[in-house]
């Protein structure tokens, strides 16, 4: 993309004029306020298209699953941020969606493109899906790399979210090229890189959301929609019933100073 002027100054999803708000191509007023619940909103703002049935039970679904899950390191970053300035909630969200990269739930993306990288390499001429699958977990091993969408610190015995998640897509019949990619790899997977690797949520969201027909470009949406709402609850907690002290507090009993002592400057005195 050329940074400076560019040639097309457009704008497909809203407009306004005096008498009226355009989203999408619907008036706000008289075709979405009241007539559109917002996961469908969501949908039609990203896309352009209102949702079906079955794309609005995956997106409600995953906005669901991954919405909340404990005092994770973007949560507390938020609460200790409005602990110092109470007044500050726009800082507060900021912060902890800024915590949100590649590890911690905004991994969804890259498990996405993952997953997608490796169905796109499983349709060259003679290769296949289990090929494909085997030739990239091989490559992630040689090069000491995490598989995206697999694994996971604490559910090592699988996590609930992502099993309940895949059987819906199932149920819905949602489930597609996506949904096998990643269920072969996780197949593949143990043998491979030689520890129990299981779908987690990040690699379950993405599965599920591009075979209902969301754009790979737009995964990381998700997760960041959903946490917003996880993170509104943890700052109104925090503004009755403070805890972001208290953490940063634990953080400093928890981590030891090893910097050693400096030498005196020139012309200290005792």
């Amino acid at each position: 993309m050329r940074i400076g002027k560019q040639d097309k100054a457009l704008t497909a999803i809203a407009t306004s004029d005096a008498d009226s708000i355009t989203v999408r191509g619907h008036d706000l007023c008289r075709d979405l306020i009241g007539k559109i619940d917002f996961t469908d909103y969501f949908w039609l703002l990203v896309t352009g298209a209102r949702p079906t049935d079955t794309q609005r039970a995956v997106t409600n679904a995953c906005l669901v699953a991954i919405a909340e899950h404990g005092l994770v390191p973007s949560v507390q970053t938020a609460r200790m941020t409005l602990a110092a300035g109470p007044e500050a909630w726009q800082g507060a969200m900021a912060a902890g969606l800024l915590g949100m990269g590649s590890v911690v739930a905004g991994s969804s993306e890259a498990a996405g493109r993952y997953i997608v990288e490796v169905l796109g390499s499983s349709r060259e001429p003679g290769v296949g899906l289990e090929a494909a699958a085997r030739r990239s977990l091989e490559r992630l091993k040689a090069s000491r790399s995490k598989v995206p969408g697999l694994g996971h610190p604490q559910h090592s015995a699988g996590d609930p979210r992502a099993d309940v998640l895949l059987e819906l897509a199932d149920d819905l019949g949602v489930s597609g090229d996506h949904v096998r990619t990643l269920r072969v790899l996780s197949d593949l997977a143990p043998g491979i890189i030689e520890r129990p690797l299981p779908i987690n949520i990040s690699g379950a969201i993405p599965a599920v959301m591009l075979d209902a027909g969301w754009p790979v470009e737009a995964l990381k949406g998700v997760p960041l929609l959903a946490r917003a709402a996880g993170l509104v609850a943890h700052l109104y907690e925090e503004s009755r019933r403070s805890i972001g002290f208290i953490l940063s507090h634990h953080a400093d009993l928890a981590i030891a100073y090893d910097g050693g002592v400096a030498e005196p400057l020139p012309g200290d005195t005792e």
